[in-house]
């Protein structure tokens, strides 16, 4: 768990915007050239008898939805937050041949066999009370994207809020930066569509993470805050058809970080995670079967564990006995969070063996899954201000990078923002400079990357790890 504040705006920069409006298939109409043809009384007849039988088996067959789709749709069609996402028609991507993705064993792999490793960054702002990615009041959305994709990444993990997805107005934009004139009257899910559809066209996949039900904490359970179960997965049901068509959506982080009541295998419907990520898994898969099913771990909860204690969402020990059953296979993937000293200063950094305890805690903790082939592994979240080798943050973190480049797992960096208050980001609070020792740390990680001499907006010169 981190701290995520908003760093001071200017208010010209804030303007209030239209409520949501209902989305349409957007259409390119090309413009029809001129000309004339004679045609013979016979020729004309059988070209308009061809056109009318054309039409009519055309709209038989797109009257038609699957038989799951519409009792899904049904279902949730009279929610009240459901009602406030409409589905779009969003362009169908055309440069993702080898999507959806999948699993196998400890993999995550394209529709060609190839092995995917998820290298990316999060970026927060949609789940906070202003319900846009931050930054945009400095940045122009499209370049933030650019440089993400320079710096060698290629997934984003984007948070949002259930309240996001209902309300109708975004601040903290500065619409007359570049691009972000196209944001100007647009909800909060309109503006995610925007983020997912130029990450599209720059080649970068998204992860969506249900990171607060409400916009101001992370909250113990999948419910609560005023939202229920049902709520939290009839959002998903909803996002899962609106982005069916994009298909650099690669999947669904069902909740951010549960912790405190959370338990893992207990049966009990109320606080057993385990059993909550099946069903919402399921009800996505119904709808969109493509997608990734990301499922963190919980903090306490699991009597048996092997380790006393764990971060929020860390504690993924319960699936040696307990593994997340879905409908469907190979759309699995666990996900724990890991911090430093820098979050919390907890007991095990204190410890006489550290850093070489950190091993056994991970192995423990996680990476069994992925070295029995249970499962991929993607840590969703980890970061901390310190790169060094001499500070307690700085050797964690260097110990984590080379762990998980020594077992090729998949990440997600904790932050591109600046503005997380315990750990920063990748970027200064410029939100233009790249901050060298974070990104030279994580270069083993990102073969993708260009040279650090090229990125736009380093900073000073790498400091040696």
């Amino acid at each position: 768990m981190r701290l995520e504040f908003l760093t001071t705006i200017n208010l010209r920069f804030i303007r209030p915007k239209l409520a949501m409006q209902p989305l349409t298939r957007s259409r390119q109409i090309k413009p029809r050239k001129r000309f004339q043809v004679k045609l013979k009384f016979l020729s004309s007849l059988v070209l308009i008898c061809a056109g009318w039988l054309m039409i009519g088996l055309v709209s038989s067959q797109s009257m038609a939805l699957p038989p799951q789709t519409s009792q899904i749709l049904k279902q949730t069609s009279q929610s009240p937050l459901t009602s406030q996402i409409r589905t779009p028609k969003l362009p169908v991507s055309n440069s993702w041949d080898h999507m959806p993705l999948s699993t196998r064993g400890s993999e995550i792999l394209d529709q060609n066999g190839r092995t995917i490793i998820l290298r990316g960054v999060n970026w927060f702002g949609l789940e906070t009370e202003i319900h846009a990615p931050h930054g945009l009041w400095a940045r122009d959305y499209k370049d933030l994207l650019t440089q993400v994709k320079t710096l060698g990444y290629n997934v984003i993990r984007l948070p949002f809020s259930v309240q996001m997805l209902k309300d109708s107005k975004v601040s903290g934009i500065d619409f007359s930066k570049g691009a972000n004139r196209e944001l100007e009257g647009k909800s909060p899910v309109e503006v995610m569509d925007a983020i997912v559809q130029e990450a599209d066209r720059q080649g970068l996949m998204i992860l969506l993470d249900s990171h607060r039900l409400n916009n101001k904490r992370i909250p113990e359970l999948w419910y609560g805050d005023g939202y229920t179960e049902e709520d939290w997965i009839n959002s998903w049901i909803k996002l899962a058809d609106r982005y069916k068509s994009q298909a650099n959506v690669i999947g669904a982080d069902l909740k951010n970080e549960p912790h405190g009541k959370a338990t893992w295998g207990s049966g009990d419907r109320k606080t057993d995670w385990r059993l909550a990520a099946e069903r919402a898994g399921n009800a996505i898969l119904r709808v969109n079967p493509n997608w990734l099913i990301v499922v963190e771990g919980i903090e306490n909860g699991f009597p048996d564990a092997a380790l006393k204690t764990h971060w929020m969402g860390g504690n993924l020990e319960g699936v040696r006995r307990f593994p997340v059953r879905l409908s469907r296979s190979g759309k699995l993937v666990y996900s724990p969070h890991e911090y430093g000293p820098g979050v919390f200063d907890q007991p095990w950094f204190s410890e006489n063996s550290f850093p070489s305890n950190l091993l056994n805690r991970w192995e423990k903790g996680f990476n069994y899954i992925a070295r029995q082939r249970k499962a991929p592994i993607l840590i969703g979240e980890f970061g901390g201000r310190k790169t060094d080798s001499d500070s307690k943050e700085g050797i964690w973190q260097q110990s984590l990078v080379k762990f998980i480049d020594a077992n090729k797992l998949s990440f997600a960096y904790w932050s591109l923002n600046p503005n997380s208050q315990d750990t920063g980001g990748l970027l200064m609070d410029d939100w233009q400079t790249v901050d060298s020792s974070k990104q030279s740390m994580l270069q083993p990680l990102l073969p993708d990357a260009q040279l650090l001499r090229k990125l736009p907006g380093q900073s000073s010169a790498p400091k040696k790890p």
